[in-house]
């Protein structure tokens, strides 16, 4: 029987990972390429046969998503497989259209055939768009259970844009390998408040191999969080699944993919940001919540805003640098930074596009909609540079960084900047520690 031709659509995570999961070691099918899309700078690379396994001594080469009609043909693709998160349904379509069009099958691999079997307990953090509130949910989970003498470790949905051979299996332990392993702006986002409060994260490449380190660290290990990236849902199969809801987009947990799916295995449905969503977004999203997974518990909380400095936003005209997913492929158009600056008294929003240089220049031609809000581009180090450039141009009178991360310790401002904080406040029952309190009983843990 002839090996089926496969390309898969990706963005250097899930497709990685569908790879290894399903197609590294299967004889019936030969990957002739991945393509590249949403990060910057990760097209006209090669999966390393160190990787890739017996079947790739070559490694599998990385193209730019823009040439998929094209490679389909020159490559006798018969199947495409799409691979990675948060995209419109429409877009979706548009290029399985391609694909069709092109003469390939196109696919998209489910929990089933993609989840791993952890031996320790797991708990899934997912969402149904970029930026909903994963990691103060992660966070917030990890508390409960280090309050209850819970040993957990985290595992980070990945991002590896780096040395794919080097970032194979990553521990951080402690800002210091957060620099060890070179990390990018949007890594640091995700593993530093978990090193901040004195837990193990990893995260990487080969998810097997990375499950197994986990579950055999030398801290110990109870628990596994998976903290999940985008609206994927989780690598590993979970014993209780939670997925974060955003009422600032509503209606988008039906129409992105694959959020939804998330949203449809999800043990636990948590409405994030009702202190700053309207009464009737919030209706929608329980309403959407409940045509597809009634049977989930429904918790309801705050995005609980705190500022290190509010008295550097009150009549200040303010340049605002968020998340950069959350305001690039994530779509928002407010977070943190600009919650801060409503509720502090800024007396103007300062629109960096007239100081942007290099590639954040190029971000906002790609990502338009952005508007007055600065993105923590962070991918290169061209990328820090560009961003402490632009921050630095800007004629404005303070900085509300509303990214995670201390963003001073990897680039200069020379202007006052302050810092803002967001915690999971949950409303009421059920909560997180009733739930939780059940998970450890079902599961013997905290003895």
């Amino acid at each position: 029987m002839d090996r089926r031709n496969v390309l898969i659509i990706g963005a250097a995570g899930r497709d990685f990972h569908n790879f290894n999961t399903y197609y590294r070691d299967n004889e019936m099918y030969r990957v002739v390429a991945f393509t590249a899309a949403q990060i910057p700078d990760i097209d006209d690379r090669k999966y390393p046969a160190e990787l890739a396994g017996s079947l790739y001594p070559d490694g599998i080469p990385i193209y730019s998503q823009d040439r998929l009609a094209q490679l389909i043909r020159e490559l006798k693709v018969d199947e495409c497989v799409f691979a990675y998160s948060d995209v419109s349904y429409q877009d979706v379509m548009g290029l399985s259209a391609i694909a069709n069009a092109a003469g390939a099958d196109f696919t998209l691999l489910g929990p089933k055939s993609t989840s791993l079997k952890s031996k320790k307990p797991v708990i899934s953090v997912c969402a149904v768009r970029t930026g909903a509130g994963k990691s103060q949910t992660s966070r917030k989970v990890i508390e409960v259970l280090m309050e209850n003498n819970i040993k957990v470790i985290a595992v980070r949905h990945p991002m590896p844009y780096g040395d794919l051979v080097a970032q194979r299996v990553q521990r951080f332990a402690s800002v210091e390998d957060l620099e060890k392993h070179n990390c990018t702006i949007e890594e640091m986002e995700e593993y530093e408040p978990h090193v901040d409060r004195g837990n193990v994260i990893y995260a990487g490449v080969d998810y097997e191999d990375i499950l197994r380190a986990a579950e055999n660290d030398p801290d110990g290990c109870d628990v596994i969080l998976w903290d999940g990236g985008n609206n994927d849902f989780p690598f590993y199969e979970p014993d209780l699944s939670i997925t974060v809801v955003d009422p600032h987009r509503p209606g988008d947990e039906l129409n992105y993919y694959p959020g939804e799916v998330s949203l449809r295995i999800a043990d636990i449905a948590l409405i994030n940001k009702i202190d700053s969503a309207s009464s009737e977004a919030i209706a929608q999203v329980e309403e959407n919540i409940g045509k597809v997974n009634p049977s989930a518990k429904v918790i309801r909380a705050n995005s609980k805003i705190t500022v290190d400095n509010p008295e550097l936003i009150k009549g200040k005209r303010v340049l605002i640098v968020e998340d950069g997913p959350t305001l690039t492929h994530g779509g928002m158009k407010i977070g943190a930074g600009t919650v801060a600056a409503e509720r502090f008294g800024s007396s103007d929003i300062i629109d960096p596009r007239p100081y942007t240089v290099g590639k954040l220049k190029e971000t906002f031609e790609i990502y338009p909609e952005i508007g007055k809000l600065l993105p923590a581009m962070g991918y290169g180090k061209q990328q820090l540079r560009d961003l402490e450039e632009t921050i630095n141009r800007t004629d404005c009178d303070a900085v509300i960084i509303g990214t995670p991360i201390d963003l001073t310790r990897v680039i200069s401002i020379n202007k006052p900047s302050t810092r803002v904080h967001y915690e999971l406040e949950e409303i009421g029952s059920p909560n997180l520690e009733e739930i939780l309190k059940e998970f450890i009983k079902e599961h013997d843990l905290g003895k």
